[in-house]
């Protein structure tokens, strides 16, 4: 049995049910609705935020979950892994929407587009609003997977030179320059645009310190649409205030919904939005794409699973 607790449209319940007429779904809407059905779940369909050691517990049957979405860093992979579970996730639906808000974000603080809207709010008439061209800039990337890949290839269109950070420093298509994160310290300062897609794991929590701030342009844009734990949020904010650093971009954070207390909100030169980099009217179809190439596997007992997650790793 297949058990949903990932909400999706009756259009997409159909759709799966025509097109997998061996399998019985249970379409839930939430992990309070789909309790009852896990001791009979085989499959575990879910957006990932409801993973716990106690659900697993509670589905002895269960083989195999599939997360509609790429964080997977709150799973219990030590009793999955015991358990023999497997877990994939929708990496690589997220490139588009979040390469556009990149150079969305980026093209607004370049363009001063804060000031312009709050002239236009107060009905003033000013063209001496400073503005600078993203165009020929350098752009360092951290992250060189499908959303860093796609994010270089659009910056290539505003003719920047591209440099990617990523464990292993291989070569990868779209980034003229690629570098290991044991050299990421030595890199910084050749950028003008730093933007961080890193995952939440154990070599990336933390990853960025006050040294890294300090290494950078004072003229630098930092733009974060990773995981939160990337950075000491102190570290950053002290950056900002400093004038270490021009400005920061933030769509993810350590604490989740942002404090309405927190000092992030009242820098002028930090952009706040509320995790919506991956937003995007094709996530669920393009999520459940990757789900139906892998349930064919799964009913075959053949071929390879997309985005099969390693659990020894987390990723």
């Amino acid at each position: 049995m297949i058990l949903f607790s990932a909400k999706i449209s009756e259009k997409h319940r159909v759709k799966l049910e025509e097109e997998f007429t061996n399998q019985k779904f249970i379409f839930c809407e939430s992990i309070e609705e789909a309790e009852s059905h896990l001791k009979d779940a085989e499959v575990f369909v879910t957006y990932g935020d409801d993973i716990t050691v106690e659900l697993v517990d509670s589905a002895p049957k269960l083989k195999w979950i599939a997360c509609l979405s790429a964080g997977v860093d709150g799973f219990p992979f030590e009793r999955l892994e015991e358990r023999g579970i497997l877990v994939t996730n929708a990496r690589g639906i997220h490139k588009i929407q979040m390469a556009e808000y990149a150079i969305a974000m980026l093209l607004q603080v370049y363009r001063n587009s804060k000031t312009i809207i709050e002239n236009e709010r107060k009905s003033t008439w000013e063209k001496r609003v400073k503005v600078q061209e993203i165009t020929g800039k350098t752009i360092l990337i951290l992250g060189t997977g499908a959303i860093g890949g796609e994010t270089a290839r659009l910056a290539k269109a505003f003719r920047m030179k591209t440099i990617g950070i990523s464990r292993s420093g291989k070569t990868v298509e779209h980034f003229d320059e690629v570098y290991k994160t044991s050299e990421l310290l030595d890199i910084l300062p050749e950028a003008d645009l730093i933007v961080s897609v890193l995952p939440s794991t154990k070599e990336t929590a933390g990853l960025l310190t006050h040294n890294h701030f300090k290494a950078m342009k004072q003229s630098a844009v930092f733009l974060n649409m990773g995981r939160g734990n990337v950075l000491d949020e102190d570290d950053l904010l002290q950056a900002v205030r400093e004038g270490q650093i021009q400005h920061a971009v933030l769509d993810v954070f350590e604490e989740e919904p942002l404090p309405t207390e927190h000092p992030f909100w009242k820098e002028q030169n930090i952009t706040i939005t509320p995790h919506i980099s991956g937003s995007s009217p094709e996530y669920v179809k393009r999520a459940l794409e990757i789900f139906k190439t892998n349930l064919t596997v799964y009913e075959d007992n053949e071929g390879e699973f997309v985005n099969k997650i390693d659990l020894s790793l987390g990723y």
